[in-house]
């Protein structure tokens, strides 16, 4: 495994790759890799030639009091998780890199980047889109892979790069999550014993919406309000919604569509994400685990 930190030495690495018709996939993170990373570099490492894997916390996606100096990291254990899974290289840029002196154009995504968490998080998916345009921009793989967790997210990345056409499509893989069923997220290691029991409400309001939908239910609102019940331990719900999977739009009436039953909440001082992928057709089958199918 190549370890590269500059822009310019990643470029030369996979230029003769490139060249040589190799496809390269990509697996941008924030570091403290566990198993939900992991998923995602396996499944690069089997569809590409060749796995680059970012680990870079970026200060553009964090608002003036959220959790930036506290982020976990472990660059030691990233290294050697990469190491063990076949990344091929590994880019760990320092900020000025991304960012220089002066840096000051963003990519903005609309209406996608204001609802749901971008309510609650104003121009945390300016950060991430810009973000990852630099990323890819830098990279240029074939291949990008996220994880569902952060439905919102690939649903701006998605729209980000048919808007500004962007040669790389987009992987959705399946949620990873623990043996007790909570999402696996670097914000995990937050929770204290008592706030963890807890944390598994997200996962039983999704689960008991999921069995009334395959049960025959399909009013957005009424699935809404059945995982809503379970979430009584939460410190807050900030939304439970159920949104159209693709585009983040509300869904209110009879589900006729993919959808997806998203919701974030506060346990302790913790905010978790988690959601449900809900679909009427074969569609949803392939939504997770598919080519961008834009």
């Amino acid at each position: 495994m190549r370890i590269v930190r500059t822009i310019s030495e990643i470029r030369m690495a996979l230029k003769t790759l490139r060249e040589g018709g190799h496809r390269i996939g990509f697996v941008p993170t924030m570091g403290y890799l566990h198993e939900g990373h992991a998923a995602l570099i396996k499944q690069s490492t089997a569809r590409c030639n060749h796995t680059v894997v970012s680990v870079f916390v970026n200060p553009t996606q964090f608002g003036p009091k959220e959790d930036l100096a506290q982020y976990p990291r472990d660059l030691d254990r990233d290294q050697n998780l990469c190491l063990k899974l076949g990344v091929d290289i590994l880019f760990l840029p320092e900020t000025s890199e991304i960012f220089p002196t002066g840096f000051g154009t963003f990519v903005e995504p609309g209406s996608l980047g204001e609802v749901l968490c971008g309510k609650f998080r104003p121009g945390h998916f300016r950060g991430v889109a810009t973000i990852v345009a630099k990323l890819f921009n830098i990279v240029q793989p074939d291949l990008a892979f996220f994880g569902q967790k952060d439905l919102q997210q690939i649903a701006v990345i998605r729209r980000m790069i048919r808007d500004l056409n962007m040669p790389v499509d987009i992987v959705a893989a399946p949620t990873v999550r623990e043996a007790d069923g909570l999402a696996m997220s670097s914000r995990n290691t937050y929770l204290n014993p008592e706030d963890r029991k807890r944390a598994l409400c997200l996962q039983r309001g999704l689960l008991a919406a999921d069995a009334a939908f395959h049960k025959g239910e399909r009013k957005a609102s009424k699935l809404a309000a059945i995982a809503r019940k379970e979430l009584s331990s939460a410190d807050d719900v900030q939304y439970c919604q159920m949104v159209d999977a693709y585009t983040m739009e509300a869904l209110d009436g009879e589900i006729t569509r993919t959808a997806a039953l998203c919701i974030a909440a506060i346990i302790g001082k913790t905010r978790l994400i988690d959601n449900v992928v809900l679909s009427p057709t074969d569609e949803g089958v392939q939504f997770i685990n598919h080519l961008d199918p834009s």
